[in-house]
């Protein structure tokens, strides 16, 4: 374009200064050796500008037939070199659809018409096709030799790299992704094997070194590498809460400044105040966070954080995370549990009914439970609540591609990601049993009445003197009704009698046989095996007693 608008110019120019010259008509004289030359100055103008023509035209004849051979070898070369790279592509495109017959044949063809030296993606077809035949020693000495050259180094250690993970060599991949990252920290693959090593040998400083290396080199945006730097300074405040808890303080604290809803780094650091005595800092933190993000382990720490508070305390500061955030099923369930250890059985059942009727899980039905037993310790209600607590989903945990953990973790076990734990309800657990719909108010609606209190049962020495009694009279029957006969009709009407009134019996005595399912005595509710002691409950049994007569 600008050569285009060069000659134009040039153009422009001359045929400005031919007008220029015909406007000023003129004479030229030149003697030369006895000659006079007259001619005009447009004539002379024309014969100067044909000359200056003719001089550049035979200029460039004998350059053009200087530089012939030249130009030929050139040309020659650049068709030799076009059909090389025509093989190269060919056998590139081969090798990514998996056909090693013609991927080899390219790679040797391109071979015959490319320098290796000069075109180095030579070498990346042949590790290719090695790679495809199964020729796995071949291509990683491909690769070494890529990874020797600086204009290939990146490519070399990302082939060494994918090949020692796929020969389970975990030490040598971690060793070409670090020689990668520091040649060259833009690149995702490596900075990311680089970080998830240093952070599965704890080496929180150098993964967070490269991390900002990263954010620099915009490999990642912003956002995400504020996240996962929040959570290296969490995993490495983790590790220093026992030995330097001031340090483990401000790591805590730095990580709450780039993620302001990060659970575990608000925990470290209220146990780092807490260890400090600084009660007042920690539960500033802790409700910090928990406006942001209610979670249980967060009212536990701050319903526990003074060891010395009484159970009424405790209800206090659980009511102020309520009034903090009202409505939530977390903030319900710390009040319920810390009315329940207060023995304000009222509030604590009123609060744990209200938790289901929000967010129905198995924790809250077994807080109802024990809030039963410590109640009314109606063994009915118990056994409703329990029932209610299988048929529920479960509660969150901490869960990461399928691995449900107890305690939060910076990284998965499983894939190695960083951030990868997450607070809900594991997929696994919602097999089974699990109901839909308005649970907790069936719950609530189904709940048996407390059942009244039980006549208390008679002491086993006056049991086994009844029994005693029983069975004494009804020993002579037996020869009796063998002598007897004749009286067999009477007898067994009189029997018959008998079994009414020891089936209205054992009627009037169910209440006190829900007492022993209640409270069930040692040896799994029944006395011990001994041949010395008797079972006071056998005689009482209306089938026994039907053997006696």
């Amino acid at each position: 374009m600008i050569r285009l608008f060069a000659f134009i110019i040039v153009v422009l120019a001359l045929g400005w200064g031919f007008a220029w010259l015909a406007d000023r008509p003129g004479l030229i004289a030149i003697t030369w050796q006895d000659y006079l030359i007259e001619t005009s100055l447009m004539v002379a103008a024309t014969a100067v500008a044909a000359l200056i023509a003719a001089l550049m035209i035979l200029w460039w004849l004998v350059q053009l037939i200087w530089t012939s051979p030249h130009s030929v070898r050139r040309f020659f070369r650049a068709r030799k070199r076009d059909r090389g790279y025509q093989a190269l592509s060919t056998g590139l495109i081969a090798a990514g659809a998996g056909n090693a017959i013609l991927a080899r044949k390219m790679s040797l063809r391109a071979q015959g018409l490319l320098r290796a030296d000069q075109e180095p993606l030579l070498h990346l077809l042949d590790a290719q096709a090695a790679l495809i035949e199964g020729r796995h020693d071949d291509a990683r000495r491909r690769f070494e030799r890529m990874a020797e050259d600086p204009e290939t180094r990146e490519l070399g250690l990302r082939g060494l790299y994918v090949e020692a993970r796929r020969a389970g060599a975990d030490e040598a991949a971690r060793q070409y992704a670090e020689r990668a990252a520091e040649h060259a920290p833009y690149l995702p693959w490596a900075a990311e094997a680089t970080l998830e090593a240093r952070c599965r040998e704890g080496r929180w400083d150098e993964a967070i070194r490269l991390l900002e290396q990263q954010r620099i080199a915009n490999v990642i945006d912003r956002k995400q590498a504020d996240r996962w730097k929040a959570v290296l300074l969490t995993a490495k405040a983790g590790e220093r809460l026992e030995a330097d808890p001031k340090g483990a303080r401000d790591d805590a604290l730095a990580a709450l400044k780039l993620a302001k809803d990060l659970v575990p780094a608000a925990i470290i650091a209220a146990k780092a105040y807490l260890r400090e005595d600084n009660i007042r800092r920690a539960a500033s933190v802790l409700e910090g966070v928990w406006k942001v993000s209610p979670h249980p382990e967060i009212a536990r720490t701050y319903v526990r954080a003074r060891s010395g508070d009484s159970a009424v305390d405790r209800l206090k500061r659980a009511e102020k995370l309520e009034s903090a955030r009202p409505n939530n099923v977390e903030s319900l369930v710390a009040v319920a549990e810390a009315a329940l250890d207060a023995r304000e059985l009222k509030r604590a059942r009123e609060k744990a009914e209200a938790a289901s009727r929000m967010s129905s899980r198995e924790s809250i039905y077994l807080l109802l439970a024990d809030i039963e037993e410590a109640d009314t310790g109606d063994q009915g209600r118990i056994r409703h609540w329990m029932a209610q607590a299988l048929r529920a989903p479960r509660d969150p945990a901490w869960v990461a591609d399928g691995l449900v953990s107890e305690h939060w973790l910076p990284m998965s076990p499983v894939s190695g990601r960083i951030d990868a734990f997450e607070w809900k309800v594991p997929f696994g657990q919602l097999e089974g049993s699990v109901e839909e719909g308005d649970l907790a108010g069936r719950a609530i609606a189904e709940l048996p009445p407390v059942t009244s209190e039980p006549e208390p049962e008679p002491e086993p020495e006056q049991k086994q003197s009844d029994t005693m009694m029983d069975v004494t009279p009804a020993a002579p029957a037996e020869p009796e009704t063998a002598n007897a006969p004749a009286d067999t009709a009477t007898d067994s009407k009189h029997d018959e009698n008998r079994v009414i009134a020891l089936a209205a019996g054992a009627e009037q005595k169910a209440p006190p046989a829900r007492k022993e399912e209640a409270e069930p005595d040692p040896f799994f509710g029944r006395p011990p095996d001994d041949p010395g002691v008797k079972d006071p409950s056998a005689s009482s049994h209306p089938a026994n007693r039907l053997r006696l007569f």
